[in-house]
């Protein structure tokens, strides 16, 4: 004997229940597709994207006495993240979205991501990982007024570290996920507003 379908709507309606109450699969979490206004907003121009670089290597931080400009020195990208930033470079092909600038700390992992990403970049040291409040508040500041006035139709990305997109938005990342922004002609104050996120 066969089962009757269930009508779309009313399985949609016992799905969510089902969700709700913690009956499904949290397969079923991980598989929600991205906001559908980041593609949008990024067509629609003048977002700055924070990156923090894509997955690396086991452990946290740097080896002792690593040396930027030595990427044998430093914690890198591993596999992992290498086919990551692939998968972030197929996406924007894929969505037509077009980058204007990309810029990125000077470590190796966030340089590489870059390049694998969006086949270009710039290394700009405002988003090299600081290591003290002053830095801290100095290279920040920096930055939110270099994008000051940032506008359609660009966008641009900055690929760094947690720590500064931390302090960027109050928001932190995982590797190799973006927080979109829109500075605006005239934004203000010390910190800017996330208006979507993705992961890859």
């Amino acid at each position: 004997m066969f089962n009757t379908p269930m009508p779309r709507r009313r399985f949609t309606q016992a799905a969510g229940a089902a969700l709700g109450a913690g009956l499904l699969p949290d397969l079923a979490l991980s598989q929600v597709a991205p906001p559908a206004g980041f593609w949008t907003l990024l067509r629609e121009g003048g977002c700055v994207l924070l990156m923090r670089h894509a997955q690396t290597q086991g452990g946290g931080g740097d080896p002792p006495n690593f040396t930027l400009g030595d990427c044998s020195t430093q914690r890198n990208l591993s596999e992992a993240g290498r086919e990551q930033a692939r998968k972030m470079h197929t996406a924007f092909m894929r969505e037509q979205v077009q980058i204007h600038q990309v810029r990125s700390s000077a470590w190796c992992r966030c340089a590489d991501t870059a390049m694998l990403a969006f086949k270009k970049n710039t290394v700009w040291p405002p988003l090299n990982a600081f290591f003290g409040a002053e830095e801290r508040e100095e290279q920040t500041l920096d930055v939110i007024e270099n994008l000051r006035g940032w506008a359609a139709p660009r966008n641009q990305v900055l690929v760094t570290h947690h720590i500064n997109v931390e302090a960027l938005t109050g928001q932190t990342p995982a590797m190799g996920e973006i927080l979109l922004t829109r500075p605006g002609k005239d934004s203000s104050g010390t910190q800017l507003r996330v208006l979507a996120r993705h992961s890859f």
